[in-house]
């Protein structure tokens, strides 16, 4: 009878040792992971995983037909350079003819140089055979160009963006823009352009693309506010063919000039 007591006793106490050990190890292996510092590369490797993927401009073209078409934007993986910069290509259509994209361009996203104040440096370039590019995400990997044809194909560097982490409490995961100088840029009588992006929690992008004349006028893009891409639900394609997204062709090109630069 003694024997048996002191059997159970003695399990009693292993069992409550293992028990408090399971919990230290465990607690270390949550405070590891809480106080974890996310490096330079896991945010560039964030904000092309938010950049990717089909967005429209519906809701905001649907709020504001005046001032906004209903845009799809595309996105997705095309390269990696030898430093581990991701190549990402990108391209711009309206929503009925995505098959016809009006822009086309590769972005290149890596840490920002340790000497800026900030996280993530998105660079896009012209693509040196445009046509050879379009649909692109939409095709099948056997059918796309190759990552070293990707690389080859990158061309004239077009603007540069310094995203940096948005402070507790907003909407936003990052969010940056040009220089205040801008970058080059003759399309509509232009003489440079400026941009400005926020990437949201929900993998929303907000995006506000302007050119300037030489004495500062606006001359294309946008003057209300950034056009609002959000990734479409898939539910969403049917209500796609309301009456609202079937504009008169001229209507559409006589908007276009002053909403939204096609071309640069």
């Amino acid at each position: 009878m003694g024997i048996e007591s002191d059997s159970g006793g003695g399990w009693g106490v292993a069992r409550g040792l293992v028990v408090k050990t399971l919990v230290l190890i465990g607690g270390a292996l949550l405070l590891k992971r809480l106080t974890k510092t996310t490096t330079r590369w896991d945010h560039a490797r964030l904000v092309s995983r938010s950049l990717s993927g089909e967005k429209f401009s519906k809701d905001q073209a649907s709020r504001d037909p005046d001032h906004y078409f209903n845009f799809r934007m595309l996105t997705c993986p095309a390269a990696e350079m030898v430093d581990g910069s991701k190549v990402l290509y990108f391209e711009q259509a309206f929503w009925r003819t995505p098959q016809k994209p009006f822009r086309q361009r590769f972005y290149m996203v890596k840490p920002c140089p340790k000497e800026l104040k900030c996280d993530v440096e998105l660079s896009s370039y012209a693509i040196r055979d445009a046509e050879e590019y379009k649909n692109f995400c939409d095709r099948p990997n056997d059918q796309r160009p190759l990552p070293e044809e990707v690389v080859g194909d990158i061309a004239e560097h077009l603007t540069t963006i310094h995203l940096k982490r948005c402070d507790r409490g907003k909407r936003c995961l990052y969010e940056g823009s040009t220089p205040p100088e801008g970058f080059p840029n003759s399309w509509n009588g232009a003489a440079y352009c400026s941009s400005e992006l926020s990437i949201l929690k929900n993998n929303e992008i907000h995006v506000w693309d302007r050119g300037y004349d030489n004495d500062g006028n606006q001359v294309w893009g946008p003057k209300e506010g950034p056009y609002e891409f959000k990734p479409a639900p898939a539910s969403s394609t049917g209500d796609m063919f309301s009456p609202l997204n079937f504009p008169l062709q001229q209507s559409i090109e006589k908007r276009i000039e002053g909403s939204f630069v096609l071309r640069e």
